[in-house]
């Protein structure tokens, strides 16, 4: 599938958006919150950026480190025709693939991951992997904000840069929440961009809503030879749907019926705006 352009990748994040919030009302579980802070991100990177098919060996990879966003990672694979659109409704069920943290039984999952902080990782041995194969592939991990608390994460970041790993992108979705609280309340990250460059990484901080940022700087990586970036993005946990934004009670909860149309409607009306 060749890559589109800004306008198509934000119609795609619009349907992607319906399609994580029915998956996550059907299943009464999920963590849509996140799924809708990422979609944008979700989007830009297998629209609009990653090059190759899932079955070429030198396509270039993608680790979503924060692995309960992943009703959002299903609705995207299944618009990129890798898994059926139908499945979605079977999402967290008993004997489901789809389960609710990515796993590598369905097609286009790179990585199994679930337990927070190990994605970038993964990342930094995939960027080796190609080194050492002489590939030109690149690897991009979307990591959670909250997830940063992790201290493997900055054991990857300082490897990756010690070894000018600039095959490496790191992406942050910087929604500045977690589960209960605030990140800043919680331990705070701040100055999260800084500490990047402390530890010899290239740093972009762009709107991870604005699709044309998003796949500018995604489609200019590297932007330091022999530097791995990251792109802090900016986003809103929930983003798209009025009552869900910056509420922490979604970041994981039930959508009722009457909530999921509710819902829905506010997207539909963005959409032809």
């Amino acid at each position: 599938m060749s890559l589109q352009d800004a306008a198509t990748v934000r119609r795609q994040a619009a349907r992607a958006r319906a399609l994580a919030l029915t998956t996550v009302s059907t299943a009464k579980t999920g963590h849509i919150g996140a799924d809708l802070s990422a979609m944008d991100i979700l989007c830009a990177l297998y629209f609009g950026v990653l090059r190759g098919e899932a079955d070429e060996a030198d396509r270039d990879r993608f680790i979503l480190s924060k692995a309960h966003a992943s009703a959002a990672m299903y609705s995207v694979l299944a618009l990129k025709g890798l898994l059926p659109e139908e499945e979605l409704a079977t999402f967290g069920g008993e004997n489901s693939r789809l389960s609710t943290v990515v796993s590598t039984r369905v097609p286009g999952i790179e990585f199994n991951t679930g337990s927070l902080g190990h994605g970038l990782s993964l990342g930094v041995g995939s960027a080796l992997g190609a080194r050492i194969q002489g590939s030109t592939r690149r690897t991009f991990v979307l990591t959670g904000d909250g997830e940063l608390q992790e201290g493997s994460n900055w054991e990857a970041a300082m490897l990756a840069a010690s070894r000018n790993l600039d095959s490496l992108v790191a992406v942050v979705d910087r929604n500045l929440a977690q589960k209960g609280a605030s990140t800043e309340d919680i331990n705070a990250l701040e100055p999260l961009d800084d500490k990047w460059r402390s530890f010899g990484w290239e740093v972009r901080t762009v709107d991870g809503h604005d699709i044309d940022a998003l796949l500018d700087v995604f489609r200019s990586a590297p932007l330091t030879p022999g530097k791995p970036t990251c792109v802090i993005a900016s986003t809103v946990k929930g983003k798209g749907v009025s009552f869900m934004e910056r509420n922490l009670e979604w970041h994981s909860r039930q959508i009722t019926p009457e909530l999921l149309q509710q819902a829905l409607q506010e997207l539909e009306e963005v959409s032809n705006d």
